[in-house]
């Protein structure tokens, strides 16, 4: 039967000792330094060396050593417990206890071993900032911070997974955010429960509204300019330590078709842009289907010529349009995954190599036709145009299930797929707010940052009367 380990810190420096060893049995990672300023061990110091900083911890080691100056560690918060000592050494703290005192200090030396802000690999802009964030929440705080400067600006403190002891924090503006939505987050983030917590994506899954659902309801960003933009429209921002990933709520569905730089560029391009990125949307969604409705059920609505070209082409194809197209989009998804998993030294290049190689062998085989090809690439390049990965997914998914019924029963089988599409939009809600707003239900403001983008002139003046 293992010895129980007491729940506070006791007098005895050996008592102290052997709970910490039993605590931190088999981690080899965790230090225990005795300082021995006499014949016996008067000071124990426990860390651990990789997360701790070597410069302040000898800072300290030479003041109790050389200079006997113990009244430098009254600067240090006190702990009676193991617990919360525990806590903090494995969050990068040093524990310090002195032989005769009933509690230890515990020093702030945390020093972690992070990569530099670098721009943002998934949200490049062309003009705008250039900074990402990080791994380190403290960085991405102050990130935010030095957009923000404001005392309005609050940061809420929160600690997740029962295993992992993860911080994040909960940012929003005070005056702006509404208070029903603050609750309301605060609410979910108290309700769930997870044994470990490693990425914003734990969270963003036990929060969102309906988590069957194909489209994101959480906006999620590596940008501190796209976080400080949202808490500045009253939305909330949660961030989690260990995580480059911010998560913004409540998400519209426009939100996903926002680049950053739509606000730094001039709004006429703006505008023409966003609409050109609605039509790719539809076009990576729906080309496949269509194509394959009009040629299976409806090629009188297809132009004389087109038509025989296609025909020709199809001559001794032993699949129907629908299988040949499934084939060829399962394996355009294929060579997409197998580029985003594969090193970059070579991803890219197997993705090229593999669709030439692959759908040229294919056309000249005779397995499919030609245009089949066109129109799988036409849909990649198009699934491409979206600034927002998580809103790219569900339109990337959804293409199958509308080019099955394309191939079943024509336009009208496609007809009845948006509209279940249209009909799941619309009763969708993220914390409260409708997904589609303010298109539906439609608002005053609707033309001015969704389909297109307004003047910031006449937009300032507009929120100015409000």
């Amino acid at each position: 039967m293992e010895p129980s380990i007491p729940v506070d810190v006791s007098e005895s420096m050996n008592i102290n000792h052997d709970a910490l060893q039993a605590i931190f049995h088999n981690c080899a990672d965790v230090v225990f330094r005795p300082l021995k300023l006499s014949d016996h061990a008067n000071i124990l110091l426990v860390y651990i060396e990789e997360l701790t900083d070597s410069n302040k911890l000898e800072q300290i080691i030479s003041a109790c050593m050389i200079s006997r100056d113990f009244d430098r560690l009254a600067q240090y918060k006190i702990a009676i417990h193991f617990s919360e000592i525990v806590a903090k050494v494995l969050k990068g703290s040093t524990a310090i206890f002195l032989d005769g005192k009933p509690f230890a200090y515990v020093a702030e030396l945390a020093a972690f071993k992070q990569r530099a802000i670098n721009e943002p690999s998934n949200e490049a802009s062309i003009r705008g900032p250039r900074e990402g964030f990080t791994e380190d929440l403290k960085t991405n705080l102050s990130l935010i911070r030095r957009i923000i400067s404001n005392s309005k600006l609050k940061f809420e403190n929160h600690q997740a997974g029962e295993l992992t002891n993860t911080s994040f924090v909960v940012a929003y503006i005070e005056d702006k955010v509404k208070p029903e939505l603050l609750q309301e987050v605060r609410a979910r983030l108290q309700s769930f429960h997870t044994n470990q917590l490693l990425d914003s994506g734990y969270i963003e899954e036990f929060i969102e509204d309906k988590s069957l659902s194909l489209f994101p309801q959480i906006q999620n960003t590596e940008r501190p300019d796209t976080v400080s933009a949202g808490l500045l429209a009253g939305r909330v921002a949660i961030i989690v330590d260990g995580s480059p990933n911010a998560l913004v709520l409540p998400m519209t569905f426009w939100a996903g078709f926002q680049a950053a730089e739509d606000h730094y560029e001039r709004f006429l391009y703006v505008s023409a842009v966003r609409l050109i990125r609605f039509l790719l949307a539809l076009m990576s969604c729906l080309l496949p289907s269509i194509y394959v409705a009009l040629t299976t059920f409806h090629p009188q609505m297809i132009p004389l010529a087109l038509m025989l070209s296609i025909s020709a082409s199809r001559e001794g194809i032993p699949f129907p349009t629908v299988i040949e197209t499934l084939l060829m989009e399962l394996m355009f998804e294929g060579l997409r995954e197998a580029g985003l998993r594969l090193p970059k030294a070579i991803g890219s290049a197997v993705s090229i190599v593999g669709a030439l190689v692959i759908g040229e062998a294919a056309v000249q085989a005779g397995f499919i036709s030609a245009p089949i090809v066109m129109i799988v690439a036409g849909t990649g390049i198009a699934s491409f145009a979206f600034p927002s990965y998580s809103l790219a997914l569900p339109f990337r998914i959804l293409r199958f299930p509308l080019l099955v019924a394309g191939g079943v029963l024509g336009l009208y089988g496609v007809a009845i797929g948006i509209m279940f599409i249209m009909i799941h939009l619309v009763t969708l809600k993220s914390f409260g707010m409708p997904y589609l707003k303010p298109a539906a239900p439609i608002g005053r403001n609707f033309w001015k940052d969704t389909l297109m983008r307004m003047n910031k002139r006449y937009i300032s003046a507009a929120q100015r009367k409000q």
